[in-house]
């Protein structure tokens, strides 16, 4: 069931979800939509921290280049 796509992939989840016909396929679908959710936020929160690393590098940059 598990499958490393980026994104999300509506194709995808309607298949798994009309494949889970029993609890134990509906849990691990859930499972997997939770874990992809996570791994969404973690890649924007290193988006993020890249970002603010860079601006503050500038900015030093900048402020070096003035004195």
């Amino acid at each position: 069931m598990r499958k490393q796509d980026v994104g999300f992939d509506y194709h995808r989840y309607h298949r798994l979800l009309t494949e889970a016909d029993d609890d134990d396929k509906r849990m691990a679908l859930i499972e997997l939509l939770i874990e992809e959710k996570a791994r969404d936020r973690l890649a924007a929160q290193r988006a993020s921290d890249r970002a603010a690393m860079t601006a503050h590098t500038i900015a030093k940059v900048l402020k070096a280049g003035r004195n």
